[in-house]
């Protein structure tokens, strides 16, 4: 694992010298670059020409300084005294650099004031947005899973209704002992009472009036013809059985 050491080239507070060796990525000429510079706010013309863009960087903050963007001080105590603009003690303090660097250089985000995850970010990106993005990101994340597991528990239901249809189809597609029990029944009964309607006592009476079966038929549609089973195709099919069972 690559170690940061974002921490190790941070201060609370930076000459502006300082400053420019981390924001030019100098930390380990920092020795030499100071025994160069000494005193002096900003190497002399010619010194560490090898490296124009620490002078670069040197000059960028001490503009922003004399133009009043930049906040700055002596040993890390802000104070707005344009004479310590040329005292090599003059000092940026940390979080006021990168509040300055983050407005007027947001493409640039040194290590030492920015960490990696804000350094990879687009410069239109900020460390808040982002912030607001993974909250977001939580809640939805929450509503999802708690729409996932009401959907489980539908597909759960779900089949559990679809095992009972299942069961009851079975149950209903599959014979009826006992209504075929009642049916021999019933067909027993209809039989010997129609036998019984068209025979003769043992002295020779009649039981009924009807000579036939077609009689019996015929009165039962007069009378009854409006409930359901009663008609003369049924009656004919019905007694027919009925004989048969006999």
């Amino acid at each position: 694992m690559r170690k940061d050491n974002r921490h190790y080239y941070s201060k609370v507070y930076y000459r502006p010298i300082e400053a420019a060796i981390r924001w030019s990525g100098l930390v380990r000429f920092e020795s030499h670059i100071l025994n160069v510079v000494g005193n002096n706010t900003i190497p002399a013309c010619g010194e560490l020409s090898q490296w124009p863009l620490l002078r670069l960087n040197i000059e960028r903050i001490l503009d922003a300084s004399r133009n009043g963007e930049l906040p700055y001080g002596k040993y890390g105590i802000t104070c707005n005294d344009p004479s310590l603009l040329d005292d090599p003690d003059l000092t940026i303090r940390h979080v006021d650099l990168r509040r300055w660097m983050q407005r007027y250089y947001p493409n640039q985000k040194p290590s030492f004031l920015f960490d990696d995850l804000e350094r990879q970010l687009h410069p239109a990106i900020t460390l808040q947005s982002v912030q607001a993005l993974l909250i977001e990101r939580d809640v939805w994340r929450d509503k999802f899973n708690h729409a996932d597991r009401r959907l489980q528990s539908l597909k759960d239901t779900h089949q559990a209704l679809t095992q009972q249809h299942a069961s009851l189809l079975g149950k209903i597609s599959q014979p009826n002992e006992m209504s075929h029990r009642a049916e021999a029944t019933y067909l027993h009964i209809i039989g010997g009472l129609v036998h019984l309607m068209l025979s003769t006592s043992p002295s020779g009476i009649p039981y009924s009036n009807f000579k036939t079966q077609d009689a019996i038929i015929s009165a039962l549609v007069a009378h009854h013809g409006n409930l359901l089973g009663i008609s003369q195709s049924t009656l004919e099919n019905k007694f027919a059985e009925a004989k048969r069972r006999l």
